[in-house]
């Protein structure tokens, strides 16, 4: 008899703990040739990588994503800079039916609903379809357009990979965006200069038996986008997805440090992604994100203790300004600040890779900004250990 695997199971664990709130991390490597108007122009090689906070609600899982690009688009032969992290926001439901809603979007995760399920429960040699979609940005304006994907799928074959049992599925989907016969459909918030997109996907994917975790997603693309101008562009190669969690930390080994940085006027508390350090009452120059000299030892033992964490551990930087100016320039001073902590670290031994930073200005107050005593306590870099 075959073994059937039912809906919920599967469909969970592809969603990553859909009703459960076990943080991921979450990475799509890209690596493509690019041709511009047939002529070759380099290959475009970056990593996007994301730290997934879900939080189970009653009938659906509300997902916070901390989003970085950690390589931009290269040549071939060109070096990837790989400097600080900054946070891009994303924020999604996935409800118990399936139903995958975007509240927050800059583009990423750039496929949703995918891969996605449509039976009650499936064997191997099963095949069925199912609508997902997909956001690009070919030209790396900022601005993505959302492509509908019709995506067809095949239970195809098990498999140990990464020393677990796996189910394999096979999926391919035509790219088909404009006036593309027999269908025409154009995203009114994407690039109005996209006039079509044509192309084909070929993916297999990686399901562990014991978790239902999807593993590996590897697709192999060939597709081209055409612009009003009359530039059309290339893209040939193999898109990947990987899914894995943050590395156990070890209690015992952290606790003494963590006790050295309470004496030093760093508050510590666990949230839900993570062990958060809250440096209180730093101290910048005026309207500046340069350090004072006296902050040097409570950065030093910061460092010791980052450097007591498994070596994939991602931290987070998060930087907070009084209210006292404009919205605009509290948010880049915050950031600005994020990014000196994180630079200090650096200069400590931490690997920049590592870090991801983003600012709040004046948008989450510890106290009141009405006194001296409130505007400290809201000048603070907070440093969340993500697990």
């Amino acid at each position: 008899m075959k073994k059937r695997y039912g809906f919920f199971t599967f469909f969970f664990f592809v969603f990553t703990a859909l009703l459960s709130s076990q943080n991921y991390i979450y990475t799509e490597r890209t690596d493509l040739r690019r041709y511009d108007n047939s002529k070759y122009v380099g290959l475009v090689s970056r990593e996007v990588s994301a730290f997934i906070c879900p939080s189970l609600k009653e009938d659906y899982s509300l997902y916070n994503g901390n989003f970085f690009i950690k390589q931009q688009t290269k040549r071939a032969a060109n070096d990837v800079n790989k400097g600080i992290n900054d946070n891009i926001d994303s924020v999604f439901k996935i409800y118990k039916d399936g139903k995958f809603e975007m509240l927050e979007d800059n583009g990423y995760p750039s496929l949703r609903n995918f891969p996605s399920i449509t039976k009650n429960d499936f064997v191997k040699g099963d095949s069925w379809s199912s609508y997902s979609q997909r956001a690009v940005d070919p030209l790396e304006k900022g601005l993505f357009t959302k492509i509908p994907l019709y995506v067809q799928y095949t239970y195809t074959n098990d498999l140990i990979f990464h020393n677990e049992e796996c189910m394999e599925l096979h999926a391919v989907w035509a790219t088909r965006y404009g006036n593309t016969a027999p269908s025409v459909y154009f995203d009114p918030d994407g690039d109005s200069e996209l006039e079509k997109a044509l192309g084909k996907h070929d993916a297999k994917i990686y399901l562990s038996k014991k978790t239902g975790y999807a593993l590996l997603v590897s697709d192999r693309v060939d597709e081209t986008f055409f612009y009003k101008d009359g530039k059309n562009v290339n893209f040939k190669g193999t898109i990947s997805i990987f899914t894995e969690y943050p590395p156990a930390i070890n209690e015992d080994e952290i606790n003494p440090y963590l006790q050295e940085l309470v004496k030093e006027n760093i508050a510590y508390e666990k949230t839900e992604k993570g062990r958060r350090l809250s440096i209180q009452n730093l101290q910048f120059e005026p309207d500046s994100a340069k350090l004072l000299r006296g902050e040097e030892e409570r950065i030093n033992k910061i460092a010791n203790l980052l450097k007591k964490l498994p070596a994939k551990t991602q931290f987070l930087i998060e930087g907070h300004t009084a209210r006292v100016g404009s919205e605009e320039g509290e948010y880049e001073l915050s950031l600005e600040r994020a990014h000196a902590i994180a630079g200090a670290l650096i200069q400590k031994g931490i690997a920049a890779e590592r870090i991801i930073c983003k600012g709040y200005g004046g948008s989450l107050p510890l106290a009141s900004n009405e006194n001296e005593e409130g505007r400290a306590k809201n000048r603070r870099v907070e440093i969340t250990i993500l697990e």
